[in-house]
């Protein structure tokens, strides 16, 4: 079977990217540049005895997508304690939101938003209750 076991988020602005994503879920960073020749910033995004994968941010080689463009590639979702607190930081950081919270019924709540890179990601909160 195979299993994701790292991503790329592909940058404009890597100080940018770096603050967005430093600032809104707290993902730290090494510089693994010389290793990939480009600049390329590993992301430690949790704590490694807890379910999740860690990726990098680099720097992007084309134009990035024109607005509304259909995704073509993977969206990451990441999960969050307080779906609210984090969407105010998002906003805080930058980011805009793509698809708005909505309810996964019964699951969770779910919404898509752009990085400051202009990237499709995801946040998910784990409830329940909602609907």
């Amino acid at each position: 079977m195979g299993r994701i076991i790292h991503f790329e988020i592909h940058v404009d602005d890597m100080d940018r990217a770096k603050h967005f994503y430093g600032e809104v879920f707290g993902w730290t960073f090494e510089d693994w540049s010389e290793y990939a020749g480009m600049p390329y910033f590993g992301a430690v995004t949790g704590d490694a005895d807890k379910l999740g994968i860690n990726g990098a941010l680099m720097k992007r080689q084309d134009p990035p997508p024109a607005p509304n463009q259909p995704i073509n590639g993977y969206a990451c979702t990441i999960e969050v304690g307080d779906y609210d607190s984090i969407d105010a930081k998002i906003l805080e950081n930058g980011g805009v939101v793509a698809l708005p919270k909505h309810a996964l019924p019964g699951m969770a709540w779910q919404g898509y938003y752009k990085d400051t890179e202009g990237n499709t990601f995801g946040i998910h909160q784990t409830d329940e209750n909602a609907k």
